[in-house]
C-alpha cells in the first residue's frame, strides 16, 4: 500500500531550480497528497518560483516576518506539520529545507511513528540530516538528470563525493551485523541498515544509481548473485576474506 506524504518546503531555504527533480524523487517514496510552499510572497526572491507552483500543484502559503531576523516561514511550518499530524490524513512527511531548526519537527514527527524524508542541500547541519529517517542531497538530483542528458566520454565522477575509508566501514560494519554464518548479507538488508545508521547514505553521492554497483567498485567487498524460488534474482554480499 503506497503510503501518504505531505511535503513541506521552505521557499525562503531552498531554490525554485530544484522542484521538478524533488517531486520526482519523493514520488519514489510515496503518494505527495500535500504539498505546501512557504514563504513571504511580496518579496521578490520567491519570483521564481510562482510559475512552478501550479506546474506541480504546489499550495503557497504566505507568512509575512513580522520581526527583523527573526523567520516565521518556519515557526508556519512547524504548525502546519503538527495540524496535518493530528489530522491523521497522511503516514509520512517530506520536510524540504537546509535549515537545522527542523530538527525537533523531525523528531517529534518519527515520534508519533511518521516516517521523515528530508531534502535539503549539501550545507545542512548534521542534527537535521540525523534527525530524519532519510535525508537527500537535492545537488544530486540535478547533477543526474544532466549525467542522464549529456553522454559524454568526460568522467563524471569528479562532481560526486569520493569514497573513503568511513563508508568502507559502515558498509562493511552493517555487513557482519546482518551476515549468516558465511559471512553472505543480503544486500537489501545492509542498504536498509545503513540508511537507518546514517540517512544521507546514497550511493547517488558518489556517481553510482544504486548501491549493487558502489559496492562492487571497491575491492573489499565481492558479490553474488542466487536464483530465488520465484525466479528473481536476489544480491548478496560480504567482505572478502585476506589470503597471504
Amino acid at each position: 500500500m503506497e503510503i501518504k506524504l505531505a511535503v513541506l518546503i521552505d521557499g525562503d531555504n531552498i531554490p525554485s531550480a530544484y522542484v521538478k527533480e524533488m517531486m520526482e524523487e519523493i514520488a519514489k517514496y510515496g503518494n505527495p497528497t500535500i504539498k505546501r510552499i512557504y514563504g513571504d510572497w511580496t518579496k521578490p526572491n520567491l519570483s521564481k518560483w510562482k510559475n512552478l507552483l501550479l506546474e506541480n500543484a504546489i499550495t503557497p502559503i504566505q507568512q509575512y516576518g513580522y520581526t527583523t531576523g527573526k523567520n516565521a516561514t518556519d515557526s508556519a511550518m512547524i504548525i502546519d506539520a503538527m495540524d496535518i499530524l493530528y489530522s491523521q490524513k497522511v503516514d509520512g512527511f517530506c520536510i524540504v529545507s537546509s535549515d537545522s531548526d527542523f530538527t525537533r519537527l523531525a523528531m517529534r514527527l518519527r515520534e508519533a511513528g511518521m516516517k521523515v524524508y528530508g531534502l535539503g542541500e549539501k550545507k545542512t547541519p548534521n542534527p537535521f540530516i540525523v534527525a530524519c529517517d532519510k535525508f537527500i542531497y537535492i545537488e544530486i538530483l540535478k547533477q543526474q538528470v544532466q549525467k542522464d542528458e549529456i553522454e559524454t566520454t568526460v568522467n563524471n565522477k569528479n562532481e560526486y563525493d569520493k569514497i573513503t575509508q568511513k563508508e568502507i566501514r559502515l558498509i562493511a560494519t552493517s555487513i557482519d551485523d546482518v551476515a549468516d554464518d558465511d559471512g553472505w548479507a543480503f544486500l537489501g538488508d545492509v542498504g536498509s541498515l545503513m540508511q537507518k545508521k546514517r540517512p544521507n547514505f546514497d550511493s547517488r553521492n558518489y556517481g553510482f544509481q544504486k548501491l549493487t554497483p558502489l559496492i562492487k567498485s571497491i575491492n573489499t567487498f565481492e558479490i553474488e548473485s542466487r536464483q530465488s524460488k520465484g525466479r528473481m534474482k536476489l544480491v548478496y554480499v560480504r567482505i572478502k576474506e585476506i589470503t597471504n
